[in-house]
């Protein structure tokens, strides 16, 4: 998801979720200072008056239910919990966005938590879209399966393919699609924190209502593509969703051949290089180096693209797009007080269809800060503030951006 929830309503809850003496988060409760007598007769006829604490009220319900949500359930094998609420970005205008995220082990402490999130958001600009993600890590962490499927309704803006088209402001146009994609990797452990394994992909994008039809330069209004491919990735992170330390190497090998009833045939290769060092009391600095490379008859809704709620934060997702782009950013997380803290980043990027074709003219920078709650133990609700050339986004969104 790439939006904003209002700034009010997270700091507002975050806050209230904290009773005012100094116990520590994972051990202060909220307590009720009014109790009321009520009659009781026991069993052998004595009367005697007991304290009953009285219900409490929807807004003393939801305070209570964000205070107990980042606290460890022993109990519980499958901690989920709900958050949603209204916001607005200058991509989507005013909506209400709900995510529901779970964390849950499939063995002993000694195997990495696996993650769900499902997401439902809704706009007045016409903008729908329920997905569901994730990483299912198998006992003793013997295999991972990651997913992320979904469907959306969208009014977006188009301007073009290759950086020339897209930053000329006379090229915005307005146009509408459907969309729905899923991509499923199921990797096996060979080494420690190495794995392998195969890739599948599906997308289908419908375009309608375009300004200017001949941006697309000729290409299908609508488009269905099927990938297979593998995956290698190297992973020592301490925890998946907010890691604190580690490497992450991510290798993805996809190909749409014609013989899957594929009408634009490519290849695709996209490289993802994250590090993880904790550099002074509750900070973590981040980096992450991305590409994502295509070769052939790549159609226009599987071009690279920059912007959107993971990579440069702060650009209109889909306004810069061409068959391959590259990406960087540094990021320092902050931890400030209780549940609460701050995230600051620089980055670049830029689109280009081959890389004799780069130019530093055409990279684009980028640059923002964020808000950081934590929704459930080490799962961050974020809320950043990206800025780019002559453009700036707001992004709420579940886990961090890398």
């Amino acid at each position: 998801m790439r939006h904003i929830i209002a700034c009010i309503l997270f700091i507002t809850v975050a806050l209230a979720a904290y009773p005012a003496s100094p116990e520590s988060p994972d051990t202060a409760t909220i307590s009720t200072h009014f109790p009321t007598p009520a009659l009781y007769i026991d069993t052998a006829g004595f009367a005697d008056i007991h304290n009953v604490k009285p219900k409490k009220n929807i807004i003393e319900k939801i305070i209570a239910y964000f205070n107990e949500s980042n606290k460890p359930k022993k109990n519980k094998k499958f901690d989920f919990s709900v958050i949603g609420g209204p916001h607005y970005s200058s991509d989507t205008k005013f909506g209400v966005g709900v995510v529901a995220a779970g964390i849950y082990r499939t063995d002993t402490v000694a195997t990495p938590q696996s993650d769900v999130a499902i997401y439902l958001d809704a706009t007045t600009s016409m903008f729908f879209k329920l997905g569901i993600r994730g990483t299912n890590i198998f006992p003793h962490d013997k295999a991972r399966l990651h997913y992320d499927i979904n469907i959306s309704s969208v009014k977006s803006k188009f301007w073009g393919i290759g950086y020339d088209m897209d930053v000329n402001d006379d090229n915005e146009s307005d146009y509408k699609y459907l969309n729905s994609q899923a991509t499923v990797s199921y990797v096996w452990r060979l080494a420690p924190s190495f794995f392998i394994g195969p890739f599948a992909s599906f997308d289908y994008t419908n375009a309608r209502k375009q300004d200017k039809p001949w941006l697309w330069e000729g290409q299908a209004d609508r488009t269905l593509n099927v990938g297979v491919g593998f995956t290698v990735q190297y992973d020592t992170r301490d925890i998946l969703t907010n890691a604190f330390k580690g490497l992450f190497i991510r290798l993805d090998q996809r190909f749409n051949p014609r013989f899957l009833a594929n009408r634009y045939a490519f290849s695709l290769t996209e490289l993802t290089f994250n590090y993880y060092r904790h550099v002074w009391r509750d900070a973590t600095l981040a980096f992450q180096l991305h590409s994502r490379l295509t070769y052939g008859n790549t159609p226009w809704s599987l071009l690279s693209t920059l912007g959107g709620s993971y990579t440069m934060r702060g650009y209109y997702e889909g306004r810069y797009r061409d068959k391959s782009e590259i990406d960087v950013c540094l990021e320092l997380r902050q931890h400030i007080w209780r549940r609460n803290g701050l995230a600051l980043w620089v980055g670049a990027g830029t689109v280009f269809p081959k890389f004799s074709d780069i130019r530093w003219r055409k990279v684009l920078p980028n640059y923002g800060i964020g808000y950081r709650w934590e929704f459930k133990k080490r799962v961050n609700i974020r809320l950043d503030l990206g800025f780019g050339r002559h453009q700036t986004g707001f992004i709420f969104s579940i886990n961090e951006a890398f």
